[in-house]
């Protein structure tokens, strides 16, 4: 009873949210709505017994990607007055665009059998980070240290490129 009065909260906090972010005027606060939906979501991972995916998911997403966002939100200075002029058969284009990919959800999910199937919430140990850690350090240590290895030389590379002379 508890898990399904959260997954509701949590749902019905995501889809505001989203709906927040399409509809403000202000980019800012499109991004900082964007912010609160990436939380509702991190909480239904929580609630799937994956704890690696939420925390990944707030601090890739909500802690990196967004600042980037709003870094490039507040560099472009957007104004009234430099923002360019959208026509009519523009935002009706989007609107037929938009009402073709709801058509084709819609008709993707028509057949699909949903209420017959059940996630296991809070059961088993599929999505824990122990068992990520042990998969990670014993099945695939060799790429996990390739990538490793690939990673520090990029960040060599941009070291050495955005080195002034």
């Amino acid at each position: 009873m508890v898990t399904q009065v959260l997954f509701w909260i949590l749902s019905v906090w995501a889809i505001f949210s989203a709906l927040m972010v399409i509809t403000s005027k202000n980019p800012v606060y499109s991004v900082l709505w964007l912010i609160s939906t990436f939380f509702a979501i991190s909480g239904h991972y929580i609630m799937l017994n994956a704890q690696f995916l939420a925390i990944v998911n707030i601090i890739v997403y909500a802690g990196a990607i967004m600042v980037l966002f709003l870094f490039v939100i507040m560099l472009m200075n957007m104004n009234k007055e430099s923002e360019p002029q959208k026509y009519k058969w523009l935002k009706m284009a989007g609107t037929v665009a938009g009402g073709c990919l709801l058509l084709v959800l819609v008709a993707a999910l028509k057949d699909s059998d949903i209420r017959n199937q059940q996630a296991l919430v809070n059961e088993g140990n599929i999505g824990l980070i122990k068992n990520l850690g042990k998969e990670l350090f014993t099945t695939y240590v060799v790429p996990f240290e390739i990538s490793s290895v690939l990673f520090l030389t990029a960040m060599v590379g941009a070291v050495v490129i955005g080195k002034k002379e």
